[in-house]
Formats: C-alpha cells, structure tokens, sequence
C-alpha cells in the first residue's frame, strides 16, 4: 500500500514539475509561438501525469474511471486547441519574430 502512495505522489510531483517548467516557458520565450509551443508540449503531460497520480490515489473504483475519460477528453483537445490558436494567430497575420539579419535567431535583438 506504501508502494503505491508513493508512485501516485511521484506522478503528481512530476506533473506538477512540468506544469512549473511549462509556466517558465511562457514567461521566458520571445514571441506567442514559441510561448505556444511551450505550453502545448507540456500541459498534456502535465495532465495526464496528475490524473494518473489522482487515478492511482483513488484505486479501482468509479472515480478512476472518471479520471480516464478526463484524460481522454484533455488527449484530444489540448493539443486541437493549441493548433487552432497557432491557426488563429497566423490567419490574424500575427508573425514569428524572426531576424533576417541574424539568420532567423531573434534573440539578441531583445539583449539591447
């Protein structure tokens, strides 16, 4: 029973680890899409590593089932979601920075 405690508790700690680096991504990356693809890479994860912690807590019951179709449900639209953002950002005519003079690398113009 220890065993298992201790597996749910790492799933959610490691979760919570992405969901943090996952928070300094956007905070720290230069322009939306790259902010964007931060946050779409890792909020998936992020969520299905704590509904397995949560699933794990719970055991074999109703709840865990719950969980599944939870986590069904954010494997599909989380990242359908982030697309249509990047979609809806690039039809707006919203650009990636880019620096033609630096060979597309943009971030030393934000150094000055």
């Amino acid at each position: 029973m220890i065993l298992l405690e201790i597996t749910s508790w790492l799933f959610i700690t490691t979760g919570a680890l992405l969901g943090i680096a996952g928070g300094i991504g956007i905070h720290r990356f230069p322009d939306f899409y790259s902010r964007l693809h931060a946050v779409g890479v890792t909020d998936t994860l992020c969520a299905a590593l704590f509904l397995v912690g949560l699933a794990l807590q719970t055991g074999f019951s109703l709840a865990s089932l719950k969980l599944l179709l939870i986590f069904i449900f954010l494997f599909f639209s989380s990242p359908t979601a982030t697309h249509a953002l990047a979609d809806a950002a690039l039809m707006g005519g919203l650009k990636p920075l880019l620096d033609e003079d630096n060979g597309g690398n943009d971030l030393d113009r934000h150094s000055d």
